[in-house]
């Protein structure tokens, strides 16, 4: 099978680039990059890539702009050339999210495209289609979505919630294949586990043996390590998760517990006055502790050991996002694979991803109730079971191999 993958990869780093990325490298590479070929028989899938990128920075990601006009006819022509060089005759691409120019682009690159190629693949990594057809979308843009997109021979969606999307758009067939992450821990995964369970055993002493905030703190065990990693919007979650980590503490010295949560920021903000509003609430007082240390901080854009450091030393994951496009969060996949503990919303796909009964879910834009998800991990041992999830359901193979055999029976039903 030879496919036309159109979808950026690195950078802007989001999750479905990364997701992009991973497929790629997944199906052996870019076959139309010179010495891209290895010995021996050719894969099942071969790709040929087209590197979609209309964005250089996750503040422009989704943004109107005229300038994204050139870089869409350049990919087009390169669409058009792999096709007919190649013949590739599968079209594979990733579907806008539900904003109207993001949409724009995805109705020109059908209209240029579409004719040219005899099958395509939709991969939706974005939700809220069908939500911006059934509610927002005019009749005009209803029958241009539709007509331009429509009837794809195979959607893949993320989880069961994602069916909605692809039915929208009168799918062939709908494939269900959750996205992925390399293991990040993979040979110490056990030794993360061990040392986490330690640091909760050594709070839950301390909390036992004093409830004075005096208590010496020679390794820091009076600090629960929360962490947001994600881009830095109020939709994101971010500002719920500091109103939600200040009410801890609150209450924490409330009742007298040497405890105190302390809270990492890892993450862009896109937004100039969303940065703002954070500079100016990390300065509040409440956010250092009696000895005049800093009970919050900003990392910036994380990646490679930065960003493993962070997940290896952090107790929990705090992401209540409710951003409308939220599709599959890559970074709930790597808490469960570092054994953090998680506290997230009952957003979209996202209970999907957890065990029934799972008590970290919160409703959308509630501090409140993510202070008491936050509080109940506070002495809780790691969560080993949301890690051995990970394994079953999550691990690389499974889940884009999932997609490759999806793809071949596209193939073979089709020649």
């Amino acid at each position: 099978m030879k496919l036309v993958l159109f979808a950026h990869v690195p950078p802007p780093t989001h999750g479905q680039s990364l997701m992009v990325r991973q497929l790629l490298d997944f199906m052996g590479g870019d076959k139309s990059r010179p010495g891209a070929a290895p010995a021996g028989p050719p894969p099942p899938v071969a790709c040929y890539h087209v590197d979609a990128r209309f964005s250089t920075t996750l503040a422009d990601v989704g943004q109107p702009r005229l300038g994204k006009l050139l870089p869409l006819f350049r990919h087009v022509a390169r669409v058009w050339y792999l096709r007919w060089r190649h013949g590739a005759d599968c079209f594979f691409h990733v579907p806008a999210p539900a904003k109207r120019s993001a949409l724009l682009r995805d109705w020109l690159v059908m209209l240029l495209c579409r004719p040219c190629f005899r099958r395509r693949v939709c991969w939706f990594q974005a939700a809220g289609l069908a939500d911006w057809l059934e509610r927002e979308a005019t009749p005009g843009q209803r029958w241009l979505t539709r007509r331009l997109m429509g009837r794809p021979d195979l959607s893949i969606v993320l989880g069961e919630w994602g069916r909605r999307d692809a039915e929208a758009l009168g799918s062939r067939r709908v494939v269900v294949v959750p996205n992925t992450v390399p293991d990040p821990c993979p040979p110490d995964a056990a030794e993360v586990l061990r040392s986490r369970a330690g640091r909760a055993l050594a709070r839950a002493r301390l909390c036992g043996a004093s409830a004075s905030s005096g208590v010496p703190d020679t390794a820091g065990i009076n600090r629960f390590r929360l962490l947001f990693l994600s881009l830095c919007t109020r939709e994101k979650g971010l500002f719920d998760t500091l109103q939600a980590a200040a009410l801890v503490n609150q209450r924490l010295a409330g009742a007298g517990s040497p405890l105190r949560v302390e809270l990492a920021v890892a993450g862009e903000f896109p937004d100039a006055a969303e940065r703002a509003d954070f500079e100016q609430r990390s300065r509040a007082p409440e956010w250092r502790d009696a000895d005049g240390r800093p009970l919050l901080r900003h990392h910036g854009f994380v990646e490679g050991e930065a960003k493993v450091a962070l997940l290896r030393d952090s107790d929990c994951l705090c992401f209540p996002t409710y951003y409308a496009a939220e599709g599959f969060p890559l970074v709930l996949v790597e808490a469960m694979a570092w054994g953090l503990h998680i506290v997230t919303t009952r957003w979209r796909i996202i209970p999907e991803l957890f065990p029934d009964g799972f008590d970290g879910l919160v409703e959308p834009r509630q501090p409140a109730q993510i202070a008491d998800a936050i509080e109940r991990r506070l002495l809780r041992a790691p969560e080993t079971e949301l890690r051995r999830r990970y394994e079953q359901r999550y691990a690389v193979e499974p889940c884009l191999g999932s997609i490759r055999r999806a793809l071949l029976e596209l193939e073979a039903t089709t020649d």
